[in-house]
């Protein structure tokens, strides 16, 4: 389920029609909701254009990810939520070894999943007044023919400057970083958390591959 999630979530950057040319400034958003929009628009934009560099080196889609994606999500909230109740356990350099290895698994997951992009079309649910909230759920339905429509929603959260990252999806229902976390912390009990960094810089380092497995199976 997780993997079906992370190919779902890499596929809706994809999806909107790509501005004129690719961009990779950084932006502050103060609207969460416009922040998905702009993200989805120009990481596509981006693939569009670079698609000779990607069908060259496929490794070039990490650099896509890292470009136009990684800025705009709170990888160390993220990641500090994932490592749960063994947070307090570590140290400093390993909590900060571990948002970095956390962060190129994220990297590299979703590069391998945009292998999977197959044109689907993307629906947002209206905004709503955010002003006094500092999380936010955005809503998306992934439109594909003859299948039902995916509910997803993003949560992205308030940062101290008035700023919006995103830190998680849910997927009908189910939370990317909960379903993460049960075997993040699972492996923490078992090996310690310098095995989990470990495994997660072994697969961040992994190369992406057109011929691999999709969706479910893919990584």
């Amino acid at each position: 389920m997780l993997k079906k999630l992370l190919s779902v979530v890499a596929s809706i950057c994809l999806l909107l029609p790509g501005m004129s040319q690719a961009t990779t400034t950084t932006k502050d958003y103060k609207d969460p909701y416009v922040m998905i929009k702009d993200v989805a628009d120009q990481t596509f934009a981006r693939f569009k254009q670079d698609q000779d560099k990607i069908n060259a080196q496929p490794d070039y889609l990490k650099t896509i990810v890292t470009e136009e994606l990684m800025p705009y999500v709170d990888t160390r909230y993220a990641a500090y939520k994932v490592l749960g109740p063994y947070l307090q356990e570590t140290t400093k350099e390993q909590r900060d070894d571990f948002v970095s290895a956390f962060t190129g698994y994220l990297v590299a997951t979703y590069a391998q999943a945009f292998t999977a992009y197959t044109n689907q079309k993307l629906q947002f649910d209206p905004a709503s007044d955010f002003s006094s909230d500092s999380i936010v759920d955005v809503g998306v339905q992934i439109i594909d023919n003859d299948r039902p429509p995916i509910k997803l929603d993003f949560k992205v959260r308030r940062l101290k400057d008035d700023t919006w990252k995103a830190f998680d999806m849910v997927a009908e229902g189910v939370s990317l970083l909960s379903s993460k976390q049960s075997e993040v912390t699972a492996m923490v009990r078992q090996k310690g958390i310098d095995a989990v960094i470990a495994m997660l810089q072994d697969k961040g380092n992994t190369h992406i591959d057109f011929n691999a497995p999709k969706g479910k199976d893919a990584l």
